[in-house]
């Protein structure tokens, strides 16, 4: 496993984290619309508080790290390395604190088959072997929503979920694939969730110890996190190439199986 050193010059040379992908406008736009109270945005949440853009953008900048100066508008925007490591050691210890319970249900979702399933088999095998049973509620469960013509479904690898659109494993925000999951489970519902976009939102929304990786152009977990529907939000770019996150990998596997 890397030092802390070597791995935050790993992040930011690979940009998962430092100066991201991410555009500052892109990052700005999405703050403004949850702000303005787009659902799309909020990846499935609710909010108790009134969050403006600039109690938005205030959050971002303490929690993953973005440039908190609200006069720069274009270009560059940044997450921190050092949250994303911090996050990533909170997330270990609580998936270890769930794992230390005798056979504990856990649900995994991703919304970026080309990116963060990387990070997830992994953590998902690791969690097998520690005694955990995967679940897998809603397998072939298909909708139509907006924004796509053709009704998609939930399909599984390794008991990852993720959406598909006839054999094509595609990229979602939604949370309507994580909502229609839990109504399967009818109340039995899992000891922790890992997931991200609106499938780790929903679970939040329904109360499930959840657990999640966000882009900083992805405000609305952290502000789930912020109001206690979500424990741990790790910030990162969520779609560098999946070769780059196996140092992040390591070590998140690595945290989990010392904490146990």
């Amino acid at each position: 496993m890397l030092t802390r050193d070597e791995l935050r010059d790993q992040l930011v040379h690979s940009r998962i984290a430092g100066d991201v992908a991410t555009s500052r406008e892109n990052n700005l736009d999405h703050y403004s619309s949850l702000a303005n109270g787009d659902p799309y945005y909020a990846l499935g949440l609710t909010f108790d508080q009134p969050w403006s853009y600039r109690d938005i953008l205030s959050l971002m900048a303490k929690s993953a790290g973005v440039v908190s100066d609200p006069g720069h508008r274009w270009g560059q925007d940044t997450i921190d390395p050092d949250l994303t490591i911090d996050a990533i050691d909170a997330m270990a210890e609580r998936i270890a604190t769930v794992l230390s319970r005798p056979s504990p249900r856990i649900l995994f979702a991703t919304g970026h088959p080309t990116g963060l399933l990387a990070v997830h088999l992994p953590l998902a095998a690791l969690c097998v072997a520690r005694g955990a049973v995967l679940l897998t509620p809603g397998e072939g469960w298909t909708y139509a929503g907006s924004g796509f013509g053709r009704p998609r479904g939930i399909r599984y690898l390794q008991e990852i979920a993720m959406l598909d659109d006839k054999g094509a494993l595609v990229h979602t925000h939604d949370a309507a694939p994580m909502r229609h999951m839990l109504a399967e489970l009818d109340g039995d519902l899992p000891d922790l969730v890992i997931a991200d976009h609106g499938w780790a939102g929903a679970a939040g929304e329904a109360g499930v110890s959840t657990v999640a990786f966000a882009d900083c152009n992805d405000p609305g977990l952290f502000l789930g996190e912020a109001e206690g529907k979500i424990d741990v939000v790790v910030p990162l770019d969520d779609n560098v190439l999946p070769r780059h996150y196996a140092p992040l990998t390591e070590r998140l596997v690595t945290q989990v199986s010392r904490a146990l």
